[in-house]
């Protein structure tokens, strides 16, 4: 598959969109991420609207909601604005409460399109990358990154790969499946180096 000049435009608004942000709790430029996610989608099949989404799936949710919607929907059509929609777990402002939107998002995945889901299991692989490695740097103090917590990241990471899973195999949700483990298996054995007991996950 050849990229077009349709993806060059992708590139440089997605760019324009996320300049001035970085990532939670570090001096990464956020747009880092959109590069990973795109890469990953593509590199697990993806075509030319789902590489576009994967630049853009945060688009509507961090910057600009309903305006930047139609934006995408005007330059890229109906496909992508489908496929960011799908990654999208809130746009209003303030968003419900953390666990309800991570709820209601888990239980969207398992009804969602294949072009959606190859996005958005490319968007939380690399951020379980991104935790996994973060953690083994910083150990529990990475926690108060999140609005989850330890607890609540565990699960919604537990829960994104059994819902994926519950849906089809491939490769990518096997990948996403090893990354989650190895951090389940860091912090049970952080916590038992350190309080002597299992930690419940």
């Amino acid at each position: 598959m050849t990229l077009s000049s349709r993806f060059d435009d992708a590139l440089i608004y997605a760019r324009q969109l996320h300049a001035t942000q970085v990532r939670k709790g570090t001096t990464i430029p956020y747009f880092a991420h959109q590069l990973a996610v795109t890469s990953i989608a593509l590199e697990h099949g993806g075509g030319e609207d789902e590489s576009i989404a994967a630049l853009l799936h945060d688009a509507i949710e961090d910057q600009g909601g309903p305006a930047t919607r139609a934006e995408i929907r005007d330059r890229f059509g109906d496909n992508v604005v489908a496929i960011v929609d799908g990654c999208t777990d809130a746009e209003t402002i303030p968003k419900p409460p953390w666990r309800e939107r991570k709820e209601d998002y888990v239980a969207h995945i398992a009804v969602s399109s294949p072009a959606v889901r190859l996005v958005s299991a490319a968007d939380k692989l690399h951020n379980a990358r991104s935790i996994l490695a973060d953690y083994r740097q910083l150990g529990e103090a990475l926690w108060s990154r999140f609005n989850g917590g330890r607890e609540g990241t565990l699960w919604y990471y537990r829960a994104l790969v059994d819902v994926f899973r519950s849906v089809e195999s491939s490769r990518l949700v096997d990948e996403l499946d090893r990354t989650v483990s190895e951090l389940e298996r860091l912090v049970t054995r952080e916590n038992d180096a350190h309080v002597g007991t299992p930690y419940e996950l």
